[in-house]
């Protein structure tokens, strides 16, 4: 069964398992359709959490970064903390994170380990896969509510901690993530941020930050699971690659991890549990050329299916919030 929600000018399609679907008829100008009803597809995501518009057809990144700056009201941020490569474009536009194709992305909040984050994502697909490849979707404050109440209760007490150790071979390194060789610069950065580091032998880098694991949307007060504990985790990892990656690094030396906010390990039944929630509120449609979906991302999570074949998602982010602002649980002190 399906229902429909009309906000001004628009006809969403709502079906139990996808994202709210608009159809477009722009006519090959997204740029003018996107500011005509620009108004009205904010609406939408603030009461649905997210919208997939089908038929816009932006044809190449110019072009997609013309549309997401008409939707960011404040323009597009720069990416900081990034946990992988991603290739960079003009304005604030980037490719989808450099990430295994037949490797899912767990569900995550974008940068939720940071103290400004994106209130809003944007996607839109240039190129999609043969096979696969969705972006799925989960209303947090949904997940928040099928989570047992002693774990919610244990990280609202204690937050949870992000700890990765940057090298040259996985994932970003640390110039990438920080936009800068100069170390000065990223200590700076770090102590701003609330982020204990450690040099190590070799270059490479280490880090920590605690932070909270639910917060309140800083529109509409209500709490929300909004983390990245899941998908940063150990036990998220393929179980062949994190075997490969502990026999090379060390268990406590791998990428990234995540830990209770007191610094006790994360059981792999924890883990699977908070992925088990995740996909039984999971909403996905698969991406066709021309989509582009626009995500609240403290509302709601995100992640990406495995898929076959040539898969181009550009991303940007808009629309910057501060912890501060979100009700955090616990307390981070910068220097």
């Amino acid at each position: 069964m399906s229902s429909s929600f009309r906000a001004p000018q628009l006809d969403i399609d709502l079906r139990p398992g996808k994202p709210p679907i608009l159809r477009t008829d722009a006519n090959g100008d997204a740029l003018s359709w996107v500011a005509e009803h620009r108004d009205a597809l904010r609406a939408v995501v603030a009461e649905h959490g997210s919208v997939l518009l089908r038929g816009l057809g932006p044809r190449d990144a110019a072009e997609t970064g013309a549309v997401f700056r008409v939707m960011g009201p404040t323009g597009l941020m720069t990416e900081k903390e990034a946990f992988a490569p991603r290739q960079t474009y003009p304005g604030g536009v980037y490719s989808s994170s450099k990430w295994p194709a037949n490797q899912p992305m767990c569900m995550h909040h974008e940068l939720s380990y940071t103290l400004e984050f994106p209130g809003l994502m944007l996607f839109a697909c240039l190129s999609a896969p043969t096979d696969g490849g969705a972006t799925g979707v989960a209303d947090s404050p949904s997940v928040l509510d099928a989570l047992p109440g002693e774990l919610i209760e244990r990280f609202e007490r204690e937050g949870w901690l992000l700890i990765r150790v940057y090298n040259d071979d996985i994932g970003a390194s640390w110039a990438e993530a920080f936009g800068t060789e100069d170390r000065g610069a990223v200590e700076s950065y770090c102590r701003a941020n609330a982020i204990d580091f450690e040099w190590q032998p070799g270059g490479g880098l280490r880090t920590r930050q605690r932070r909270s694991a639910v917060v309140r949307h800083p529109v509409t007060g209500r709490r929300c699971w909004f983390n990245q504990i899941a998908f940063l985790s150990e036990w998220t990892i393929d179980p062949e690659v994190r075997e490969y990656l502990v026999d090379v690094y060390g268990a406590d030396a791998l990428p990234f991890n995540t830990r209770f906010g007191n610094g006790d390990p994360i059981g792999e039944d924890v883990i699977q549990l908070i992925n088990k929630v995740y996909e039984a509120n999971t909403a996905r449609e698969p991406w066709q050329a021309g989509d582009l979906m626009l995500v609240d991302n403290i509302r709601t999570a995100h992640s990406r299916d495995p898929y076959e074949g040539p898969r181009e998602v550009l991303v940007a982010m808009a629309a910057p919030v501060r912890l501060a602002d979100c009700s955090p649980t616990v307390e981070v002190t910068t220097r």
